[in-house]
């Protein structure tokens, strides 16, 4: 198990390097570029293998404790350690990190984005994949920050060398926002590991954290939570957000909504709530407002934008005149805007400070990875086939009724939505509703009035959520007949099925059986809040 989670973080970073190496015999394709793109579905393949046996390893009687562990002295002088371990909290986020890293290799291979060299794109997708995992599994403030960077690097690159039109200011902005938000987070950081002495997560979340006076607390809290709001990203920190996604390739799209902005509520639950319990119960009622301002401010922003634009003229001639119009309705950037919405509701959860709501945001954590990845996949097919995302031109004069001229392409697309939307039986459903009652019920010292206002303001939000996601789904995916002279687009392929199945079985899961994740969170997070006590 050790060895199983130290292959998972570095294994990745050795394929990296092997991607510029030349091809072994078992993975040379017809040409250079089809052989690094197998190597590339290779190595996350390997990766995933390794997520799944340690998930299969895992002794789940007892999720709440560390497993898999690997504790090394790395720089004495600092007491930093190369520690690394797993829990319920962590599991499901490395499972699901590796999983969609391995379909967006696997969708590259056979749709590779238009750029330079595919041994650049490849090993860059394989550098974010293991700063990723690496932020999950480290147990040491230096590494979390260290792993926390390390993905900024190759998410910039995978924007501004394989995006579409204005991915060179997007990945700019991108950069800059969360650059400037981790020179705070760690400052934040050194004041824990400076005032409490150690820079291990495990023992600061048991008895030295208690030594942290309630001033240093709320200092830490404020420094590290807003490096963390970034990435998440929280209203009104999210608006490098739209323009990233709306530049970057599928992939690009894929990862950065479904894993990086995990990266960011990860943090607020594995370092804030239980190092720090004094400050953020300061800082919980301003979280709380915040992310329901970002579900009310995504959902509107949505909503405007899948309405249809006051000077719509739409014809069938508009995709060969104008590719690229429509940046405003912009399907991508609705989708952006949508996850600005969702995360609201995973860090409402975590303000509430009850194990219902922490339970509540990790669950909607992982939903809105599976879900919100398989949309941005399904966008990148239509972008694909129209050779536009602008919603006016997908909508067509009369609706571009997939469902008549791509009948399982819509079909997946209305159910991505109704996914996304909270339906009942659906991964999307569970964490909006617990966070949800978490904030019925916040932790004590919080003003229950205060969070029962939040609550209504969530709940209104999802009605928002359905609003816009219905209107996208009838403009898209009904409609009178295709015009005559319209050129047909195709189906679902088969490297398409491959990719988008896991992500559509495993949100069917989780809808159905939301025990298999609750039962891996919630005893690690009631530990959590215990401060390790139980």
């Amino acid at each position: 198990m050790q060895f199983l989670l130290a292959l998972t973080v570095v294994g990745p970073l050795i394929g990296a390097a092997a991607a510029f190496l030349p091809a072994p015999p078992g993975l040379k394709g017809k040409s250079p570029d089809q052989a690094v793109l197998r190597h590339g579905v290779t190595v996350t393949g390997v990766i995933l293998l390794a997520a799944i046996v340690l998930a299969l390893g895992f002794d789940h009687d007892q999720p709440s404790r560390m497993q898999a562990t690997t504790d090394i002295t790395w720089i004495p002088a600092l007491d930093v350690r190369i520690h690394l371990g797993i829990d319920g909290i962590s599991l499901p986020l490395l499972v699901l990190t590796a999983l969609l890293t391995f379909l967006c290799a696997l969708y590259s291979y056979f749709k590779m984005p238009s750029g330079p060299s595919p041994k650049a794109f490849v090993a860059l997708l394989l550098v974010l994949e293991s700063g990723t995992l690496a932020t999950f599994a480290v147990l040491d403030l230096v590494l979390f920050f260290l792993a926390f960077e390390m993905v900024l690097i190759p998410m910039y690159f995978l924007i501004a060398r394989w995006g579409g039109e204005g991915r060179q200011a997007a990945a700019w902005k991108f950069i800059l926002y969360t650059l400037l938000g981790s020179v705070v987070m760690l400052l934040g950081l050194l004041l824990i590991g400076v005032q409490a002495g150690t820079f291990d997560m495990v023992a600061l979340a048991t008895d030295n954290g208690r030594e942290l006076t309630t001033s240093v607390q709320v200092t830490a809290v404020l420094a590290i939570g807003l490096g963390l709001a970034v990435k998440t990203p929280m209203w009104p920190l999210h608006s490098w957000l739209p323009d990233a996604h709306t530049a970057a390739p599928t992939v690009g799209s894929v990862l950065l909504a479904g894993v990086l902005l995990k990266m960011g509520t990860y943090g607020f639950v594995r370092i804030l709530l239980p190092i720090a319990p004094d400050g953020m119960r300061t800082f919980a009622p301003y979280l709380a407002a915040f992310a329901v301002a970002g579900i009310i401010y995504g959902s509107l922003a949505c909503l405007a934008l899948a309405l249809p634009s006051p000077d719509h003229r739409p014809s069938s001639s508009r995709f060969a005149a104008h590719p690229s119009t429509g940046a405003k309705g912009d399907l991508k950037r609705l989708i952006a805007y949508s996850s600005v919405g969702h995360m609201g509701f995973v860090l409402l959860g975590i303000a509430t400070m009850t194990p219902t709501g922490v339970n509540g945001a990790l669950f909607a954590n992982i939903a809105h990875g599976l879900v919100t990845g398989l949309l941005f996949f399904l966008v990148g097919a239509l972008k694909d086939r129209y050779g536009t995302a602008d919603l006016d031109t997908l909508a067509g004069a009369t609706g571009a009724a997939l469902y008549g001229r791509a009948p399982r392409l819509g079909a997946l697309l209305a159910f991505a939505a109704v996914a996304s939307l909270g339906l009942p039986g659906l991964a999307g459903f569970w964490g909006e509703m617990l966070a949800l009652f978490g904030a019925f019920e916040p932790a004590e010292g919080l003003s229950r009035p205060a969070f029962l206002t939040f609550m209504a303001i969530g709940a209104f939000g999802t009605l928002l959520t359905a609003a816009y996601l219905l209107l996208v789904v009838r403009r898209v995916c009904m409609g009178g007949p295709r015009p005559a002279g319209e050129t047909a687009i195709a189906d679902v392929q088969g490297y398409e099925f491959a990719a988008w199945t896991p992500l559509v079985a495993l949100t069917v899961l989780a809808g159905l059986w939301p025990a298999v994740l609750l039962g891996l969170t919630d005893p690690a997070v009631q530990k959590l809040l215990a401060g390790g006590t139980q």
